[in-house]
C-alpha cells in the first residue's frame, strides 16, 4: 500500500494535485503539461492509482467539454491516441483512506510554507505571514497567502513559483505593507476581514497580531 502512495516523485505530485483539488477533473496530457512530467510516466501512475481505487475516471461527454484546443485538439485528432488518454481523472472521495490522505497532504503544505519563510527572510523581515485558502482546503477564500512586509512583488516572484511547484497548484497571494495592513483593518476592509476570520496557518507573527475569532464554515 505504501508503495502505491510514495513510489515516486511523479506520484507525489499527482496525489497533491488530486487531493488538493478533489472536485476537479484532469486529462492525461493536461496533467503532464501542468506538472512538467513525461506523458508515459503520468499514464503509468494514473493506471496504478486508479487500479488501487485512489482515483476514478470517465470519458468526457459532449456537453462536458468545450471545443478542444492545443494539446487537446492534437490528442483528439490523432488516431494513435488511446481511449484511456482521453479519459478524465479525479480523486475518489469514497476511497477508504481519502480523509487521511487529504489531511496528510494539507499538513505537508506547512513544510512548504516554512521553506518559503526561509527564502523570504533573505530579502526582507516579514511582520506577518499566514497561509489560507487552498492550504487549509477552502478554495472559497479569496487568497491563499497573506504577507505583511516591506518588499516588492518582483523580489518574491521566484519564491512564489517555487512554492507553487511544491504544492502543484497556482497560488493567489496578497502582499501589503504594515501601513496598508493597519489602514485596511481600521476601515474594516471587507476583503481583509473575510481572510482574517477564516481558517489559517500562521507562519510568522512578529508583531503578535491578535486575530479575530475564526468564522465557522457553512
Amino acid at each position: 500500500m505504501l508503495d502505491v502512495f510514495f513510489g515516486s516523485k511523479a506520484r507525489v505530485k499527482l496525489l497533491k494535485l488530486f487531493f488538493l483539488n478533489p472536485d476537479e477533473s484532469y486529462y492525461l496530457r493536461q496533467i503532464a503539461r501542468d506538472l512538467d512530467l513525461q506523458v508515459n510516466s503520468v499514464r503509468r501512475e494514473l493506471k496504478s492509482l486508479e487500479s488501487f481505487g485512489v482515483l476514478t475516471s470517465d470519458s468526457p461527454s459532449p456537453t462536458k467539454v468545450s471545443a478542444p484546443t492545443g494539446d487537446e485538439s492534437d490528442e483528439a485528432a490523432s488516431p494513435r491516441s488511446s481511449s484511456r488518454d482521453k479519459r478524465y481523472y479525479r480523486a475518489n472521495k469514497n476511497f477508504i483512506l481519502f480523509p487521511e490522505i487529504r489531511s496528510f497532504i494539507l499538513k505537508s503544505q506547512i513544510l512548504a510554507g516554512q521553506r518559503f519563510v526561509t527564502e523570504l527572510r533573505e530579502v526582507c523581515e516579514p511582520e506577518l505571514l499566514f497561509l489560507t485558502g487552498i492550504f487549509v482546503g477552502d478554495p472559497l477564500i479569496p487568497t491563499d497567502l497573506i504577507l505583511v512586509a516591506d518588499v516588492k512583488n518582483g523580489q518574491i516572484l521566484k519564491m512564489i513559483k517555487n512554492l507553487e511547484q511544491d504544492i502543484a497548484r497556482e497560488i493567489n497571494y496578497t502582499i501589503m505593507t504594515s501601513q496598508e495592513f493597519s489602514y485596511r483593518r481600521e476601515i474594516a476592509d471587507v476583503f481583509l476581514h473575510k481572510i482574517l476570520v477564516a481558517e489559517k496557518i500562521v507562519l510568522v507573527n512578529s508583531a503578535n497580531f491578535i486575530f479575530p475569532q475564526i468564522k465557522d464554515r457553512p
